[in-house]
């Protein structure tokens, strides 16, 4: 408490500002919470292996585009973000794969992932530069749904140890693609650039939602 000329207490001010996105990730997970859409289905072959694991997140535009979001916004962030946003996402997704062979419940898969595409392009767009915690909870978050929508798409017949190897592979790839992007978009004009694309991102996040 601090003492004031006045004689009255004034509580300490915290170094710590209430992000603007706050409310937009609070409206994010009450949609997720209230709105119970069933997974899309991805074509996945029968024999599914390490191949079928490689080429199943090149193939998916919804998934591509978050995985890049990830990458760029790591490289905006800059620091330690640039390694381990792009470090966590593939890891937490194996886990929402997991859960998604093993048959357990998550409602709303599609729409996590479009939210994770808007939020994700949003915060490019605002460069946004949120704490490392922050930033990896959110990733980690949209990164459950990604995984779980790949696991539950996955065929009894398919080898799943190789087909997660190629997709966390496929995954890395992506993302690397993404900080490339970001570092170079990052710098000219003062970033501009690499906001227009977190953009147009996120308006491809708007297209999957209202589809």
């Amino acid at each position: 408490m601090i003492v004031t000329d006045a004689g009255q207490f004034t509580p300490p001010q915290s170094g710590a500002q209430r992000s603007p996105w706050t409310p937009v990730l609070a409206f994010a997970v009450g949609l997720l919470l209230l709105t119970d859409h069933p997974a899309a289905a991805h074509i996945v072959d029968q024999a599914a292996g390490f191949s079928s694991g490689f080429e199943h997140p090149l193939t998916g535009l919804d998934h591509c585009l978050a995985m890049l979001a990830v990458g760029i916004w790591g490289a905006q962030m800059g620091g330690r973000a640039v390694w381990t946003l792009p470090v966590t996402f593939p890891l937490i997704m194996t886990l929402g794969g997991i859960a998604g062979m093993a048959g357990l419940p998550m409602p709303s898969v599609e729409l996590g992932i479009a939210l994770s595409i808007m939020v994700l392009g949003a915060s490019i767009a605002a460069a946004w530069r949120p704490s490392e915690f922050v930033a990896l909870a959110i990733i980690s978050v949209f990164a459950l749904f990604h995984g779980y929508a790949h696991g539950a798409e996955l065929p009894r017949a398919a080898d799943p140890a190789n087909y997660a190897v190629g997709f966390v592979i496929a995954t890395g790839m992506i993302h690397v693609l993404g900080i490339g992007v970001g570092l170079l978009l990052s710098r000219p004009f003062r970033g501009v650039l690499a906001r227009a694309l977190g953009g147009l991102i996120a308006l491809g996040g708007v297209w999957f939602l209202l589809g």
